[in-house]
Protein backbone atom coordinates (compact mmCIF):
# COMPACT_ATOMS: atom_id res chain seq x y z
CA UNK A 1 0.00 0.00 0.00
CA UNK A 2 1.21 3.50 -0.74
CA UNK A 3 1.27 6.16 1.90
CA UNK A 4 -0.73 9.30 1.10
CA UNK A 5 1.25 12.56 1.23
CA UNK A 6 0.63 14.75 4.24
CA UNK A 7 -1.21 18.03 3.95
CA UNK A 8 0.89 20.95 2.65
CA UNK A 9 -0.97 23.59 4.71
CA UNK A 10 1.89 24.41 7.06
CA UNK A 11 5.09 22.96 5.65
CA UNK A 12 7.40 25.74 6.89
CA UNK A 13 7.00 24.76 10.56
CA UNK A 14 8.19 21.37 11.67
CA UNK A 15 6.91 20.06 14.96
CA UNK A 16 9.05 18.02 17.25
CA UNK A 17 7.83 14.76 18.67
CA UNK A 18 5.21 15.32 21.34
CA UNK A 19 4.78 19.04 20.65
CA UNK A 20 1.28 20.29 19.85
CA UNK A 21 0.68 21.99 16.48
CA UNK A 22 0.88 25.78 16.46
CA UNK A 23 -2.23 27.96 16.46
CA UNK A 24 -3.42 28.89 12.94
CA UNK A 25 -2.81 32.49 11.86
CA UNK A 26 -6.53 33.24 11.42
CA UNK A 27 -7.20 32.31 15.06
CA UNK A 28 -4.45 34.68 16.21
CA UNK A 29 -5.82 37.50 14.01
CA UNK A 30 -9.39 37.10 15.29
CA UNK A 31 -8.10 36.95 18.87
CA UNK A 32 -6.17 40.19 18.45
CA UNK A 33 -9.20 41.90 16.85
CA UNK A 34 -11.45 40.72 19.69
CA UNK A 35 -8.97 41.95 22.29
CA UNK A 36 -8.74 45.38 20.64
CA UNK A 37 -12.54 45.70 20.51
CA UNK A 38 -12.90 44.72 24.17
CA UNK A 39 -10.21 47.21 25.20
CA UNK A 40 -11.87 49.94 23.12
CA UNK A 41 -15.23 49.22 24.76
CA UNK A 42 -13.72 49.31 28.26
CA UNK A 43 -11.82 52.55 27.58
CA UNK A 44 -14.91 54.24 26.15
CA UNK A 45 -17.02 53.03 29.07
CA UNK A 46 -14.53 54.26 31.67
CA UNK A 47 -14.20 57.69 30.03
CA UNK A 48 -17.98 58.18 29.97
CA UNK A 49 -18.29 57.98 26.20
CA UNK A 50 -20.24 55.47 24.21
CA UNK A 51 -20.65 54.35 20.62
CA UNK A 52 -23.92 56.27 20.13
CA UNK A 53 -22.42 59.68 20.70
CA UNK A 54 -24.66 62.58 21.75
CA UNK A 55 -24.50 61.57 25.42
CA UNK A 56 -26.61 58.41 25.30
CA UNK A 57 -29.04 58.44 28.23
CA UNK A 58 -28.09 61.82 29.66
CA UNK A 59 -30.55 64.66 29.32
CA UNK A 60 -29.70 67.48 26.95
CA UNK A 61 -29.31 70.99 28.32
CA UNK A 62 -32.28 72.15 26.24
CA UNK A 63 -34.61 69.73 28.03
CA UNK A 64 -36.20 71.35 31.06
CA UNK A 65 -36.95 69.30 34.14
CA UNK A 66 -40.65 69.02 34.72
CA UNK A 67 -42.14 69.41 38.18
CA UNK A 68 -39.29 71.49 39.60
CA UNK A 69 -40.00 75.19 40.18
Amino acid sequence: MSKLPESNEDTSVEHGPGSPPSTPRWVKVFGIIALVLVLLFVILHLTGNNFGGHGGHTAHSSVKEQGVK
